[in-house]
């Protein structure tokens, strides 16, 4: 029973952020990453630097590619020119505008291909989990967004201009004004807040629970283990329901990073106006 409860914990660890890899016995038991300066390098902050080092490999020669301004050969470049144009032409424009879209068109492609990438890390073996299951990655993300938003409505409207126009025009006598905007500027700033915060939120829920259900799983296999018979069944229906919601969590990766970079553009595109 103890040798089970232990490795119900290491699966329990798939979940969450650790400072070693587990590889398969024949590869060797677990790497552990090094530290610098007495900061701990983390399987999250890996996985992210991979991922980052992948779409400079990617994007940037696609980049050459598209500034001859000739069409572009081969089914993979061709692959990823179609989701920018679908991006830029389908959720940024309609959300933002065409006239303000291309200024923010690069955060918005960046955003959506980093978490697309973090959300299939995690579905390689031996990887660890997403990087987009943890609250902390989904907080820079969300931050991120509601820097650009905050800065591109200051730079266009002003900052004192940007921070009134978020209360709406109201023909009220001016002592009902004295008491009411104040009040709708605080629920308008609050809820400007909280919108992001959910943004992080449905993220890193949708990503942990994907995970984690995956984990239960697997851990069913090792809480038969003592029963030969049992074991064999529930190890086949285990590894066919991860099979199945694996594919389930690919089309989730791609899913979630689509609606987090939708509602961003949303939340970008009311910036750029008043209400």
């Amino acid at each position: 029973m103890a040798g089970q409860l232990v490795n119900m914990s290491e699966l329990a660890g798939h979940v969450s952020d650790g400072s070693t890899y587990h590889l398969p016995g024949f590869l060797g038991h677990e790497i552990t990453l090094p530290s610098f300066c007495g900061l701990q390098i983390t399987r999250f902050m890996a996985t992210e630097l991979v991922v980052a080092l992948l779409m400079i490999l990617l994007f940037v020669p696609l980049a050459w590619k598209m500034r001859t301004g000739k069409p572009l050969k081969g089914r993979f470049w061709n692959l990823l020119e179609v989701f920018l144009t679908y991006l830029r032409n389908e959720v940024i424009i309609p959300s933002i505008g065409k006239k303000d879209a291309d200024r923010f068109t690069p955060f918005l492609w960046t955003l959506f291909f980093f978490i697309l990438f973090c959300n299939l890390a995690g579905l390689v073996p031996w990887f660890g989990a997403s990087p987009t299951g943890a609250i902390a990655t989904t907080v820079v993300l969300s931050l991120a967004t509601f820097c650009v938003l905050v800065g591109s409505g200051m730079k266009k409207f002003g900052v004192v201009g940007f921070w009134v126009g978020q209360v709406p025009h109201m023909d009220v006598p001016l002592v009902m004004g004295v008491f009411l905007k104040p009040m709708l500027f605080v629920i308008e700033v609050v809820g400007l807040i909280v919108k992001h915060v959910v943004l992080s939120v449905r993220l890193l829920a949708n990503m942990f629970a994907g995970h984690l259900v995956l984990a239960v799983m697997l851990g069913f296999i090792a809480a038969t283990a003592d029963h030969l018979v049992l074991w064999l069944g529930v190890t086949a229906a285990s590894v066919m329901m991860c099979v199945a919601l694996n594919m389930l969590e690919l089309f989730v990766a791609f899913l979630q990073a689509y609606i987090f970079t939708f509602l961003a553009s949303i939340f970008i595109g009311m910036a750029q106006s008043h209400h």
